[in-house]
Protein backbone atom coordinates (compact mmCIF):
# COMPACT_ATOMS: atom_id res chain seq x y z
CA UNK A 1 0.00 0.00 0.00
CA UNK A 2 1.36 3.41 -0.98
CA UNK A 3 1.78 6.26 1.50
CA UNK A 4 -1.12 8.06 -0.18
CA UNK A 5 -3.40 5.06 0.29
CA UNK A 6 -2.29 4.67 3.91
CA UNK A 7 -3.07 8.33 4.53
CA UNK A 8 -6.46 7.92 2.88
CA UNK A 9 -7.30 4.89 4.99
CA UNK A 10 -6.24 6.71 8.16
CA UNK A 11 -8.37 9.72 7.31
CA UNK A 12 -11.37 7.51 6.63
CA UNK A 13 -10.91 5.68 9.94
CA UNK A 14 -10.70 8.95 11.83
CA UNK A 15 -13.80 10.26 10.06
CA UNK A 16 -15.86 7.15 10.81
CA UNK A 17 -14.68 6.98 14.43
CA UNK A 18 -15.63 10.61 14.97
CA UNK A 19 -18.99 10.10 13.29
CA UNK A 20 -19.93 6.96 15.18
CA UNK A 21 -18.62 7.91 18.62
CA UNK A 22 -21.65 8.42 20.91
CA UNK A 23 -22.10 12.04 21.89
CA UNK A 24 -24.83 11.40 24.46
CA UNK A 25 -22.43 11.64 27.40
CA UNK A 26 -21.64 15.24 26.57
CA UNK A 27 -25.36 16.03 26.34
CA UNK A 28 -26.31 14.47 29.68
CA UNK A 29 -28.04 17.05 31.87
CA UNK A 30 -26.61 17.37 35.40
CA UNK A 31 -28.28 19.62 37.99
CA UNK A 32 -26.44 20.49 41.18
CA UNK A 33 -28.49 22.37 43.75
CA UNK A 34 -27.80 23.79 47.20
CA UNK A 35 -30.06 23.28 50.21
CA UNK A 36 -28.20 22.65 53.49
CA UNK A 37 -29.43 19.57 55.37
CA UNK A 38 -32.19 18.76 52.85
CA UNK A 39 -31.39 15.08 52.20
CA UNK A 40 -34.25 14.55 49.72
CA UNK A 41 -35.66 11.05 49.18
CA UNK A 42 -38.59 11.67 46.80
CA UNK A 43 -38.53 13.23 43.35
CA UNK A 44 -41.15 14.07 40.72
CA UNK A 45 -41.59 16.35 37.73
CA UNK A 46 -44.22 19.11 37.58
CA UNK A 47 -45.06 19.56 33.88
CA UNK A 48 -46.99 22.79 34.45
CA UNK A 49 -44.30 24.43 36.54
CA UNK A 50 -41.51 22.97 34.38
CA UNK A 51 -39.47 22.03 37.41
CA UNK A 52 -38.61 19.12 39.68
CA UNK A 53 -40.12 18.70 43.14
CA UNK A 54 -38.26 17.12 46.07
CA UNK A 55 -39.12 16.30 49.68
CA UNK A 56 -36.82 15.96 52.67
CA UNK A 57 -35.85 13.55 55.42
CA UNK A 58 -35.72 16.25 58.09
CA UNK A 59 -37.74 19.20 56.84
CA UNK A 60 -41.51 19.74 56.62
CA UNK A 61 -40.99 21.48 53.30
CA UNK A 62 -41.19 20.68 49.62
CA UNK A 63 -38.87 22.44 47.19
CA UNK A 64 -38.91 23.05 43.47
CA UNK A 65 -35.65 22.65 41.56
CA UNK A 66 -35.42 24.36 38.19
CA UNK A 67 -33.48 22.73 35.31
CA UNK A 68 -30.81 25.34 36.03
CA UNK A 69 -30.56 24.31 39.70
CA UNK A 70 -32.51 27.20 41.27
CA UNK A 71 -34.11 26.10 44.56
CA UNK A 72 -37.40 27.52 45.81
CA UNK A 73 -39.53 26.44 48.76
CA UNK A 74 -43.07 26.01 47.44
CA UNK A 75 -44.64 24.24 50.45
CA UNK A 76 -43.84 24.72 54.12
CA UNK A 77 -46.22 22.88 56.43
CA UNK A 78 -45.46 23.51 60.13
CA UNK A 79 -48.58 21.55 61.12
CA UNK A 80 -47.03 18.26 60.11
CA UNK A 81 -45.53 16.30 63.04
CA UNK A 82 -42.03 17.38 63.99
CA UNK A 83 -40.60 14.00 63.02
CA UNK A 84 -42.27 13.94 59.61
CA UNK A 85 -40.32 12.67 56.62
CA UNK A 86 -41.65 13.45 53.15
CA UNK A 87 -41.02 10.43 50.97
CA UNK A 88 -42.94 9.68 47.75
CA UNK A 89 -44.28 12.55 45.63
CA UNK A 90 -46.76 12.55 42.75
CA UNK A 91 -48.28 15.40 40.73
CA UNK A 92 -52.00 15.15 39.99
CA UNK A 93 -51.89 17.22 36.81
CA UNK A 94 -55.65 17.06 36.15
CA UNK A 95 -56.40 18.73 39.48
CA UNK A 96 -53.14 20.70 39.91
CA UNK A 97 -52.35 19.01 43.19
CA UNK A 98 -49.22 17.61 44.75
CA UNK A 99 -49.55 14.38 46.73
CA UNK A 100 -46.93 13.59 49.36
CA UNK A 101 -46.38 10.43 51.36
CA UNK A 102 -45.67 11.25 55.01
CA UNK A 103 -43.86 8.92 57.39
CA UNK A 104 -43.10 9.71 61.03
CA UNK A 105 -40.43 7.66 62.76
CA UNK A 106 -39.50 7.22 66.46
CA UNK A 107 -38.64 8.51 68.99
CA UNK A 108 -41.81 10.59 68.55
CA UNK A 109 -45.01 8.62 67.85
CA UNK A 110 -44.88 6.95 64.42
CA UNK A 111 -47.52 7.66 61.79
CA UNK A 112 -48.23 7.32 58.08
CA UNK A 113 -50.31 9.79 56.10
CA UNK A 114 -50.94 11.29 52.69
CA UNK A 115 -50.95 15.06 52.26
CA UNK A 116 -52.42 16.91 49.27
CA UNK A 117 -51.42 20.48 48.38
CA UNK A 118 -52.85 22.91 45.85
CA UNK A 119 -50.15 23.70 43.32
CA UNK A 120 -52.09 26.72 42.04
CA UNK A 121 -51.83 28.54 45.37
CA UNK A 122 -48.45 27.06 46.24
CA UNK A 123 -49.02 26.43 49.92
CA UNK A 124 -52.66 25.57 50.72
CA UNK A 125 -53.05 22.09 52.12
CA UNK A 126 -56.19 20.38 50.82
CA UNK A 127 -56.12 17.44 53.23
CA UNK A 128 -53.90 15.37 55.49
CA UNK A 129 -55.26 11.83 55.63
CA UNK A 130 -53.95 9.36 58.23
CA UNK A 131 -53.52 5.95 56.62
CA UNK A 132 -55.24 3.04 58.42
CA UNK A 133 -53.31 0.04 59.66
CA UNK A 134 -54.19 -3.63 59.40
CA UNK A 135 -55.16 -5.28 62.67
CA UNK A 136 -52.65 -7.71 64.08
CA UNK A 137 -48.94 -7.27 64.65
CA UNK A 138 -48.40 -3.85 66.23
CA UNK A 139 -44.67 -4.43 66.56
CA UNK A 140 -44.16 -3.47 62.90
CA UNK A 141 -44.90 0.18 62.17
CA UNK A 142 -46.45 1.12 58.84
CA UNK A 143 -44.24 3.04 56.41
CA UNK A 144 -45.96 5.15 53.75
CA UNK A 145 -43.47 5.24 50.92
CA UNK A 146 -44.15 5.89 47.23
CA UNK A 147 -47.24 7.48 45.66
CA UNK A 148 -49.03 7.14 42.31
CA UNK A 149 -52.17 8.90 41.09
CA UNK A 150 -54.80 7.92 38.52
CA UNK A 151 -56.75 10.13 36.09
CA UNK A 152 -59.62 10.50 38.61
CA UNK A 153 -57.38 11.90 41.32
CA UNK A 154 -57.22 8.73 43.43
CA UNK A 155 -53.85 8.19 45.07
CA UNK A 156 -52.18 4.85 45.77
CA UNK A 157 -49.52 4.57 48.48
CA UNK A 158 -47.20 1.64 49.14
CA UNK A 159 -46.64 0.35 52.66
CA UNK A 160 -43.03 -0.82 52.63
CA UNK A 161 -43.09 -2.35 56.10
CA UNK A 162 -46.26 -4.47 55.86
CA UNK A 163 -46.60 -5.12 52.13
CA UNK A 164 -49.94 -3.66 51.18
CA UNK A 165 -51.26 -0.67 49.24
CA UNK A 166 -53.49 2.14 50.48
CA UNK A 167 -55.94 4.12 48.38
CA UNK A 168 -56.89 7.72 49.09
CA UNK A 169 -59.70 9.18 47.00
CA UNK A 170 -59.86 12.70 45.65
CA UNK A 171 -61.60 13.92 48.83
CA UNK A 172 -58.97 12.46 51.13
CA UNK A 173 -60.84 9.34 52.28
CA UNK A 174 -58.25 6.65 52.95
CA UNK A 175 -58.69 2.89 52.86
CA UNK A 176 -56.64 -0.29 52.55
CA UNK A 177 -56.76 -1.12 48.85
CA UNK A 178 -54.72 -4.25 48.13
CA UNK A 179 -53.51 -6.92 50.54
CA UNK A 180 -52.77 -9.58 47.95
CA UNK A 181 -51.14 -12.68 49.46
CA UNK A 182 -48.68 -12.57 46.56
CA UNK A 183 -46.99 -9.62 48.25
CA UNK A 184 -45.78 -12.00 50.97
CA UNK A 185 -45.26 -15.14 48.91
CA UNK A 186 -41.66 -14.68 47.77
CA UNK A 187 -38.50 -15.13 49.84
CA UNK A 188 -36.16 -12.27 50.53
CA UNK A 189 -33.41 -12.22 47.90
CA UNK A 190 -30.23 -13.98 48.94
CA UNK A 191 -28.16 -10.88 48.18
CA UNK A 192 -30.43 -8.48 50.07
CA UNK A 193 -28.33 -6.39 52.42
CA UNK A 194 -29.35 -4.70 55.66
CA UNK A 195 -30.25 -1.39 54.00
CA UNK A 196 -33.34 -2.85 52.28
CA UNK A 197 -33.84 -6.34 53.70
CA UNK A 198 -36.96 -5.23 55.58
CA UNK A 199 -38.24 -2.99 52.78
CA UNK A 200 -41.12 -4.55 50.83
CA UNK A 201 -43.42 -2.80 48.35
CA UNK A 202 -41.81 0.40 47.17
CA UNK A 203 -42.00 2.21 43.81
CA UNK A 204 -45.43 2.40 42.17
CA UNK A 205 -46.86 3.82 38.93
CA UNK A 206 -50.34 3.99 37.41
CA UNK A 207 -51.11 2.88 33.86
CA UNK A 208 -54.11 4.41 32.08
CA UNK A 209 -55.21 0.94 30.90
CA UNK A 210 -56.49 0.35 34.41
CA UNK A 211 -53.72 -1.12 36.53
CA UNK A 212 -50.79 -0.30 38.78
CA UNK A 213 -47.23 -1.58 38.62
CA UNK A 214 -45.35 -1.91 41.90
CA UNK A 215 -41.87 -3.21 42.72
CA UNK A 216 -40.74 -4.97 45.88
CA UNK A 217 -37.29 -4.08 47.17
CA UNK A 218 -36.27 -7.12 49.19
CA UNK A 219 -37.45 -9.75 46.68
CA UNK A 220 -36.89 -7.88 43.40
CA UNK A 221 -40.37 -8.83 42.15
CA UNK A 222 -42.79 -6.67 40.17
CA UNK A 223 -46.57 -6.90 40.50
CA UNK A 224 -49.45 -5.80 38.28
CA UNK A 225 -52.42 -4.68 40.41
CA UNK A 226 -55.95 -4.14 39.08
CA UNK A 227 -57.21 -0.63 39.91
CA UNK A 228 -60.76 -1.82 40.62
CA UNK A 229 -60.36 -5.05 42.58
CA UNK A 230 -56.83 -4.70 43.96
CA UNK A 231 -56.01 -8.22 42.81
CA UNK A 232 -52.36 -8.74 41.94
CA UNK A 233 -50.30 -10.96 39.68
CA UNK A 234 -46.57 -11.36 39.38
CA UNK A 235 -45.04 -9.86 36.24
CA UNK A 236 -42.75 -12.44 34.66
CA UNK A 237 -39.38 -10.75 34.21
CA UNK A 238 -36.06 -11.77 32.71
CA UNK A 239 -34.38 -10.82 35.98
CA UNK A 240 -35.24 -9.79 39.52
CA UNK A 241 -34.97 -6.10 40.42
CA UNK A 242 -33.32 -6.61 43.79
CA UNK A 243 -33.10 -3.40 45.87
CA UNK A 244 -35.58 -1.63 43.57
CA UNK A 245 -36.64 1.73 44.95
CA UNK A 246 -38.36 4.49 42.97
CA UNK A 247 -40.22 3.93 39.71
CA UNK A 248 -41.46 6.14 36.86
CA UNK A 249 -43.59 5.61 33.76
CA UNK A 250 -42.46 6.40 30.23
CA UNK A 251 -44.53 7.74 27.33
CA UNK A 252 -43.76 4.72 25.16
CA UNK A 253 -46.30 2.65 23.28
CA UNK A 254 -45.17 -0.45 25.16
CA UNK A 255 -45.91 1.21 28.51
CA UNK A 256 -42.23 1.22 29.39
CA UNK A 257 -41.05 2.12 32.89
CA UNK A 258 -37.77 2.87 34.63
CA UNK A 259 -36.80 1.59 38.07
CA UNK A 260 -33.97 2.90 40.22
CA UNK A 261 -31.90 1.28 42.93
CA UNK A 262 -28.89 2.54 44.79
CA UNK A 263 -26.63 0.85 42.25
CA UNK A 264 -28.38 1.16 38.88
CA UNK A 265 -31.31 2.24 36.75
CA UNK A 266 -33.23 -0.45 34.88
CA UNK A 267 -35.05 0.31 31.62
CA UNK A 268 -38.07 -2.00 31.25
CA UNK A 269 -40.58 -2.78 28.51
CA UNK A 270 -43.50 -5.13 27.87
CA UNK A 271 -45.28 -6.27 24.74
CA UNK A 272 -48.41 -7.65 26.45
CA UNK A 273 -49.49 -4.98 28.99
CA UNK A 274 -47.20 -6.39 31.66
CA UNK A 275 -48.14 -10.02 31.76
CA UNK A 276 -44.44 -10.34 31.01
CA UNK A 277 -41.69 -7.75 30.91
CA UNK A 278 -37.98 -7.48 30.34
CA UNK A 279 -35.04 -5.33 31.29
CA UNK A 280 -33.58 -4.16 28.00
CA UNK A 281 -30.90 -1.90 29.45
CA UNK A 282 -29.35 -0.89 32.75
CA UNK A 283 -27.09 1.99 33.74
CA UNK A 284 -24.68 1.91 36.67
CA UNK A 285 -25.00 4.69 39.26
CA UNK A 286 -22.74 6.28 41.85
CA UNK A 287 -23.34 4.10 44.91
CA UNK A 288 -21.88 6.58 47.39
CA UNK A 289 -24.38 9.29 46.48
CA UNK A 290 -27.27 6.85 47.08
CA UNK A 291 -29.95 7.32 44.42
CA UNK A 292 -33.49 6.75 45.73
CA UNK A 293 -35.88 8.20 43.16
CA UNK A 294 -36.37 8.48 39.42
CA UNK A 295 -38.68 10.64 37.34
CA UNK A 296 -39.40 11.33 33.69
CA UNK A 297 -39.82 14.82 32.26
CA UNK A 298 -42.30 15.41 29.46
CA UNK A 299 -40.71 18.30 27.63
CA UNK A 300 -40.67 17.05 24.04
CA UNK A 301 -39.18 13.56 24.32
CA UNK A 302 -39.26 12.12 27.82
CA UNK A 303 -35.95 12.25 29.67
CA UNK A 304 -35.03 10.11 32.68
CA UNK A 305 -33.55 11.71 35.82
CA UNK A 306 -32.38 10.24 39.12
CA UNK A 307 -32.06 11.93 42.48
CA UNK A 308 -28.83 11.65 44.44
CA UNK A 309 -30.07 12.60 47.92
CA UNK A 310 -27.36 11.00 50.13
CA UNK A 311 -30.20 9.66 52.29
CA UNK A 312 -28.16 7.10 54.22
CA UNK A 313 -25.86 9.89 55.36
CA UNK A 314 -28.95 11.83 56.42
CA UNK A 315 -30.48 8.85 58.24
CA UNK A 316 -27.30 7.87 60.07
CA UNK A 317 -26.22 11.45 60.77
CA UNK A 318 -22.76 10.60 59.46
CA UNK A 319 -22.04 14.15 58.35
CA UNK A 320 -18.60 14.93 56.96
CA UNK A 321 -16.60 17.09 59.39
CA UNK A 322 -19.70 17.22 61.61
CA UNK A 323 -21.60 19.45 59.20
CA UNK A 324 -24.73 18.65 57.23
CA UNK A 325 -24.36 18.38 53.48
CA UNK A 326 -25.26 21.44 51.42
CA UNK A 327 -25.18 20.18 47.82
CA UNK A 328 -27.25 17.49 46.09
CA UNK A 329 -27.74 16.35 42.51
CA UNK A 330 -30.41 15.48 39.96
CA UNK A 331 -28.84 13.80 36.95
CA UNK A 332 -30.09 12.60 33.59
CA UNK A 333 -29.61 8.92 32.78
CA UNK A 334 -29.27 7.80 29.18
CA UNK A 335 -29.86 4.35 27.74
CA UNK A 336 -27.23 3.35 25.20
CA UNK A 337 -29.67 0.87 23.62
CA UNK A 338 -32.44 3.36 23.11
CA UNK A 339 -31.32 5.35 20.07
CA UNK A 340 -34.19 6.53 17.91
CA UNK A 341 -34.73 5.34 14.33
CA UNK A 342 -34.26 8.88 13.04
CA UNK A 343 -30.82 9.01 14.62
CA UNK A 344 -29.89 5.71 12.97
CA UNK A 345 -31.04 6.97 9.58
CA UNK A 346 -28.91 10.08 9.93
CA UNK A 347 -25.89 7.97 10.85
CA UNK A 348 -26.32 5.88 7.70
CA UNK A 349 -26.76 9.01 5.58
CA UNK A 350 -23.64 10.62 7.02
CA UNK A 351 -21.60 7.44 6.64
CA UNK A 352 -22.72 7.19 3.02
CA UNK A 353 -21.87 10.82 2.41
CA UNK A 354 -18.47 10.41 4.05
CA UNK A 355 -17.68 7.30 2.05
CA UNK A 356 -18.73 8.98 -1.20
CA UNK A 357 -16.60 12.01 -0.39
CA UNK A 358 -13.65 9.74 0.42
CA UNK A 359 -13.97 7.89 -2.91
CA UNK A 360 -14.15 11.18 -4.81
CA UNK A 361 -11.13 12.54 -2.91
CA UNK A 362 -9.14 9.36 -3.55
CA UNK A 363 -9.98 9.49 -7.27
CA UNK A 364 -8.81 13.10 -7.45
CA UNK A 365 -5.59 12.29 -5.60
CA UNK A 366 -4.87 9.35 -7.89
CA UNK A 367 -5.48 11.57 -10.93
CA UNK A 368 -3.17 14.25 -9.50
CA UNK A 369 -0.38 11.76 -8.83
CA UNK A 370 -0.72 10.30 -12.36
CA UNK A 371 -0.40 13.77 -13.89
CA UNK A 372 2.63 14.55 -11.75
CA UNK A 373 4.28 11.26 -12.81
CA UNK A 374 3.73 12.19 -16.48
CA UNK A 375 5.33 15.59 -15.99
CA UNK A 376 8.31 14.08 -14.22
CA UNK A 377 8.71 11.50 -17.00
Amino acid sequence: MSSTERTSSSLLSIFLATLLTPSSATNRHVITFRSPGLYPEGLTWDPSGHHFLVGSLHSRKIHSISPAGVVQTIISDPYLPENATILGLAVDSNNRRLLAGIHCAPPLPPCSALAAYDLRTGSRRIFLSPLPSLPGDDTVADIANDVAVDHKGNAYVTNSARNFIWKVDRDGVASIFSTSPLFNSHPVAADADASFRDCGLNGIVYNCEGYLLVVQSNTGKMFKVDEESGTARVVLMNRDLVAADGMAARRRRDGGVVVVSREKVWFLESQDSWGEGRVYDEVELDVERFATAVTVTVEGEDRVYVLYGRVMEGIMGSYKDGEVREWFEIEEVLSEREGGDDDKVWVYVLVGFGFGYFCFWRFQMKKLITNMDKKIT
